[in-house]
């Protein structure tokens, strides 16, 4: 089922189906071997996220002392990011119409009371390009406001197999999760959430010239 939540916001009720979640699920446990889940932390307190993170694609979201930015390799292991799945990749065609594919798939695992503060989405060039989010496993509580943090905003409950785009006049929207409902999902092993955000980091024309010779 697609709503429009609020200018700019899409969500797919059920869009992806248990069989089909389990699929997913699969693809993106195989990469978490290659890319495991760690805790990022934030630049100036240095305190830990509540949820741990890994990513996907030619780029991955960190955060550290350093600040938000985006890198090529796992700050941790040092080796570069898995592939993002093809079935990933075959809903952003589907659900965006973009002209180009994601670069960047930041997958975060949310377990007990781990949340999201209200955050833009702003480290990306590319802002034409929509947000797509997937979700699989336990519920969570998701909120998106508008482009000021303390502007009027609506929490809508995210369940398994969920997909929510954000793009257009909703491309900076404040959002984050404000709790997940434990042991209302069996998908994840452990129990828990894994959330797969799809992202566009640079525009095509730009990606394009830096992968010419010498460019």
């Amino acid at each position: 089922m697609k709503l429009e939540i609020a200018p700019g916001v899409v969500l797919w009720r059920g869009r992806i189906g248990r069989t089909a979640q389990e699929a997913l699920l699969r693809e993106v446990l195989c990469r978490v071997e290659r890319a495991p889940f760690y805790r990022p932390t934030m630049p100036k307190s240095g305190a830990p996220f509540s949820v741990e993170e890994t990513n996907f694609g030619s780029l991955g979201w960190v955060s550290d002392s350093n600040g938000y930015r985006y890198q090529p390799n796992h700050p941790v292991t040092r080796a570069p990011w898995p592939d993002i799945p093809p079935m990933l990749l075959a809903l952003w065609t589907a659900t965006t119409g973009y002209c180009a594919p994601p670069e960047c798939c930041l997958v975060n695992l949310y377990r007990g009371t781990a949340r999201m503060g209200l955050h833009q989405d702003r480290d990306e060039v590319a802002t034409d390009a929509p947000v797509l989010s997937v979700s699989l496993g336990d519920e969570a509580q998701f909120r998106i406001g508008g482009s000021t943090r303390k502007g009027p905003s609506q929490s809508i409950m995210l369940s398994s197999g969920d997909v929510i785009a954000f793009g257009g006049p909703a491309r900076l929207a404040f959002h984050g999760i404000e709790r997940i409902r434990p042991g209302t999902s069996t998908l994840v092993p452990g129990g828990g959430r894994i959330n797969l955000t799809l992202r566009r980091v640079r525009p095509p024309a730009a990606s394009k010239k830096d992968a010419r010779p010498g460019g």
